[in-house]
């Protein structure tokens, strides 16, 4: 694997907190035996804004789905806040990490904004003013607060994208995890989802091939390719290393420079 200088914020092993996530010898193979996790080791520390890049096919949307267990490892181990993905933990698991994907039209199926916001932490047993507050809250938090009565059907992709974020918001997860967030945005959808998603703050980990996006967003970034992790280090050096993301099937935009 490409080591490039660690920059990372201090993880649990050296504070003595529990990592927000550890991910150790993750292997999964799909039922036609091909093999799409190869050992993913990955330790990513409470704060740590941590970008997945790769090339298509390289396993990183399979590894997210495994992170709240979607999907189960043949091998393996992931914790998150030191509690392990297993079938007795699946429900708080599922309420730690939040996962947004790529497509909003996945997550929102509701008749209004308001009601799919409210679906997922209804789910988890709120009610009354307590879940009103946290749907205002998500929406708040998103800049969606003003459509909360609108059909998802009749907003903008961008804003549908800042809803399905919102709807994952509203659990409180102590992990976000978006894939892809900034596909089929315009620029203008691309700049305010990049400024919601820098406000939040908290530890999140973001699957993309929008390497501006990577570097605009995410101090760090590790790199997939066929199911293990080959560099990870700070972002605006992996990105430098032309050589590196040549060999690994990833290009920058035309005239787009590393600061």
């Amino acid at each position: 694997m490409d080591r490039l200088t660690d920059t990372a914020p201090e993880t649990g092993a050296r504070t003595g907190a529990a990592p927000a996530l550890e991910v150790t010898g993750l292997t999964y193979s799909y039922p036609d035996g091909h093999r799409a996790l190869r050992g993913i080791d990955l330790r990513v520390a409470p704060g740590e804004r941590v970008a997945v890049l790769g090339p298509n096919g390289a396993g990183k949307t399979t590894m997210t789905l495994h992170l709240n267990g979607v999907l189960r490892a043949e091998a393996g181990r992931i914790a998150v806040g030191g509690l392990e993905v297993a079938d007795g933990n699946l429900k708080e698991i599922r309420r730690r990490v939040g996962l947004v994907f790529q497509d909003p039209d996945d997550q929102l199926f509701m008749p209004t904004v308001r009601e799919d916001v409210a679906f997922g932490p209804a789910n988890f047993g709120l009610r009354g003013a307590e879940l009103a507050d946290r749907v205002h809250a998500a929406l708040d938090a998103v800049g969606m607060a003003g459509h909360a009565d609108r059909s998802p059907l009749h907003l903008s992709g961008g804003q549908r994208k800042r809803v399905a974020l919102a709807t994952v918001l509203a659990c409180r997860p102590e992990i976000l995890v978006l894939d892809e967030p900034s596909s089929n945005l315009e620029p203008v959808a691309r700049r305010e989802l990049a400024e919601v998603l820098v406000d939040l703050g908290g530890t999140m980990l973001m699957v993309t091939h929008d390497l501006p996006y990577a570097l605009q967003l995410c101090p760090r970034s590790v790199l997939i390719d066929d199911g293990t992790v080959v560099a990870d280090g700070p972002t605006a050096e992996l990105l430098a290393d032309t050589d590196l993301l040549a060999r690994h099937r990833l290009e920058l935009p035309y005239g787009f420079r590393v600061p």
